[in-house]
């Protein structure tokens, strides 16, 4: 709604989420979907088999019976192969040893922390508005098209800048970038590993990923180098990956504490505002300045047995899904200069709705993985009486809220909250979160899930088994969720969640 009241439609936001009952399901999605579940089907097919026959076999020694068998076979002449029988037990043994060394190693969430900005970086919308005026850079239209945006935003009276932005004249430049790099990298890794009472040593693998800014040395090193950590730990530098990357870097270190026992990874998701600020008057690039704010979040990740009675959450699964293989999904947020050489990030007018679609296929492979058996036997009926039978109906949605507690939605824009909710028909106490992070800290790109959990970890609490489904949507286009399991109760009061100064606590909501 705009400020008197009155909604205001933008080009890059008038595209709504499709509704995901119209149209068909792309099988292909499904058939991921059942891939991933039964990927290690035969294996677990076959691990009570052989338990079963190997403790019916030693209860038949034990009970002297398995000789009687033999002396029975003998009598009456049956052909017995005692090379087959004990090849059989040794081939089930076999699959069962195979399964236990090569099953996937669990991935433990041992704690994270999220970047709250000094008050000194807080912008008002009349200072938004005032520095963009004072900047000279945009014209009346202009102006009053980034007023327009921020009116229906979501964001709050209070999100924040670097100070490179904020000076006057602004200071964009190599130098001021890396100072908001510093200052929210360094603040969000000693944080986190103060929370885990780790030293720097002991980080074995550690994952960066920022988007806009790539600088060389690379932002992985410049950690590396701050904290002094070991010559041979196992860093990567992820870039261009959009606000889907924190999830994508989640993965990234999921399959390398796969690859390295015994190990404990460190990532590290931010996004730089300094020198991706726009100075044109497109209107598709000067969303992106009335929309994103500064913000990190540094997790560790753990895969040691012992760590698990230190740990928060179990990550239960990541499923990816990239639509970059279409001209329209690739070029839907893409960097480039305006016509008059101001580089940007450029918001096609299809965005919501290529988000939309991907959202669809994310969910479709991720459903089988998460949801109970009658939601899926529901879901196969409505799409068997519409493909096959060729009924007339709306396309079955299945209940989310049946697989998980807490929503942790990319916090892109209000629009997109708002849709997802009425899409995935969640009640407005699942998206509250999102909300809120939203107003209060903006769009902090690939870190914006892990504010959504650190609310909802401050505020209303995590019980014991309760399931977090982290859904992100990023450049590309790509569309990623990541599926965590809590380990115990969790009432973590993060700092980025403390009241401001002038305002009262916060109302805590148990749930």
């Amino acid at each position: 709604m705009g400020r008197g009241g009155q909604r205001i439609y933008t080009p890059a936001l008038h595209h709504f989420v499709p509704d995901f009952r119209q149209g068909g399901v792309a099988f292909k999605y499904v058939k991921r979907g059942y891939h991933l579940l039964c990927r290690h089907a035969l294996t677990l097919a076959l691990i009570p088999v052989a338990a079963t026959v190997s403790l019916e076999i030693a209860n038949m020694y034990k009970t002297g019976e398995l000789s009687k068998l033999w002396q029975f076979a003998a009598q009456t002449d049956v052909q017995f192969n005692m090379a087959t029988f004990m090849g059989c037990i040794l081939l089930l043994t076999g699959i069962a040893v195979m399964y236990v060394v090569t099953r996937a190693k669990p991935v433990y969430l041992m704690n994270y922390h999220v970047y709250r900005a000094p008050a000194r970086l807080q912008v008002s919308y009349d200072a938004f508005m005032k520095g963009s005026k004072d900047s000279n850079a945009f014209s009346e239209q202009s102006l009053a098209f980034q007023e327009k945006i921020l009116s229906v935003s979501g964001l709050g009276p209070k999100t924040y800048l670097p100070e490179a932005i904020k000076a006057e004249p602004p200071q964009i430049n190599m130098d001021t970038a890396r100072q908001e790099a510093e200052m929210v990298m360094f603040s969000c890794v000693r944080e986190a590993l103060k929370a885990t009472r780790l030293k720097p040593s002991q980080i074995d693998i550690l994952v960066v990923n920022c988007s806009l800014f790539n600088p060389t040395p690379s932002l992985s090193a410049m950690i590396i180098n701050h904290f002094k950590m070991r010559s041979n730990i196992v860093s990567y530098n992820l870039g261009g990956m959009g606000c889907s990357a924190g999830v994508i870097a989640i993965s990234l270190a999921k399959e390398l504490l796969q690859v390295y026992p015994g190990s404990r990874a460190l990532v590290v998701s931010t996004e730089n505002i300094t020198q991706n600020w726009y100075f044109g008057n497109q209107r598709s690039m000067l969303i992106p300045n009335c929309l994103f704010r500064v913000g990190g979040a540094a997790i560790v990740l753990s895969n040691r047995r012992s760590d698990y009675w230190k740990a928060k959450y179990e990550l239960l699964h990541v499923v990816r899904t990239h639509m970059g293989a279409s001209d329209d999904n690739y070029n839907c947020v893409f960097q480039r200069p305006d016509g008059e050489g101001r580089v940007g990030v450029h918001l096609s007018k299809q965005l919501m709705a290529i988000a939309g679609h991907s959202l669809k296929a994310n969910i479709t492979t991720l459903g089988p993985l998460v949801l109970p058996i009658s939601e899926q036997l529901l879901f196969f009926f409505n799409l068997i009486a519409r493909k096959v039978f060729k009924i007339k109906m709306r396309g079955y949605i299945p209940d989310f809220k049946l697989a998980f507690e807490h929503f942790c939605i990319h916090t892109g824009g209000r629009g997109v909250i708002d849709e997802i909710e009425k899409q995935l028909e969640l009640t407005p106490s699942h998206t509250q979160p999102s909300k809120e992070a939203l107003f209060r800290y903006g769009n902090v790109s690939s870190s914006s899930v892990w504010y959504v959990l650190a609310n909802i970890e401050t505020l209303r609490g995590v019980r014991h088994g309760d399931r977090v489904w982290q859904i992100a949507f990023g450049s590309g286009f790509k569309c990623n969720s990541a599926v965590w399991r809590a380990l115990r109760r969790v009432n973590t009061q993060h700092s980025a969640w403390q009241p401001y100064e002038d305002e009262p606590a916060p109302e805590a909501k148990e749930v």
